[in-house]
């Protein structure tokens, strides 16, 4: 049969945890991830929203072929985004938990 207290309880918990999930997007915008390439010729930094924040390049690097300095960023903008996006992952499964069943959120 039916219980509406169960119900209500269930509502109640999805609030706190949209709640929470919202709180932790905020909190994404303003986490500094950074990653580099070239061992340090190229470093980028970009938040827990995947959003490029800085690229910073070793003036060394400029003296470098065109196609390797490119490759050198390409490496840095991956290797921060991966980071950013499995940091996003972790925080809203800890506070998703079971709900979202590992569910990748694009973006998130």
């Amino acid at each position: 049969m039916f219980n509406k207290g169960n119900m209500a309880n269930m509502l109640k918990q999805a609030r706190e945890v949209q709640k929470r999930i919202e709180e932790v997007q905020t909190e994404l915008e303003d986490l500094y991830i950074e990653a580099e390439s070239g061992g340090g010729m190229v470093k980028v930094v970009a938040n827990g929203k995947q959003e490029i924040l800085e690229l910073t390049i070793d003036p060394e690097a400029m003296q470098e072929e065109k196609e390797l300095l490119e490759d050198l960023i390409i490496s840095a903008v991956n290797k921060v985004l991966v980071k950013s996006q499995e940091e996003s992952q972790n925080r809203l499964n800890a506070v998703a938990g079971n709900m979202l069943g590992g569910l990748k959120i694009p973006g998130m």
